[in-house]
């Protein structure tokens, strides 16, 4: 008696487990990695639009030609816009203005610039010959 009492709470317990679905628990991590990836969006467009993101601002206008360091924090910079060369002194809390330079003669056998990461990638993928 003690034994059909006891095999059939051992059933009962076995069939009381409910049996745990795998497309419920997919369904949970997906939509879990689905929020997790929102609020990653949010959170960039929130910083972008508040200010906190850095301005990504092409400017062909200036471009420093060379740099010197001085001092610690002190550095002579040499800028180069449109009609002048800007020999300028930069510290932390200023830049001066030291010297103009007449604008720099054009130089046909001057290096290309490197590419940023984006046209590498791209010039190899549109390479002849590759498949």
């Amino acid at each position: 008696m003690m034994n059909s009492n006891a095999s059939s709470l051992h059933n009962a317990s076995v069939q009381q487990a409910p049996a745990i679905s795998t497309g419920s628990v997919l369904t949970q991590v997906s939509s879990v990695l689905a929020v997790i990836v929102l609020l990653i969006l949010v959170c960039a467009w929130a910083a972008r639009r508040l200010g906190f993101a850095p301005k990504t601002v092409s400017s062909q206008a200036l471009k420093m030609s060379a740099s010197v360091q001085v001092g610690q924090r002190e550095r002579v910079v040499i800028v180069d816009t449109a009609d002048a060369r800007l020999v300028l002194g930069v510290t932390a809390q200023q830049i001066t203005h030291l010297h103009t330079l007449p604008p720099a003669a054009p130089e046909e056998n001057r290096p290309a610039a490197p590419h940023d990461f984006r046209q590498l990638l791209q010039t190899l993928v549109k390479r002849p010959g590759k498949s």
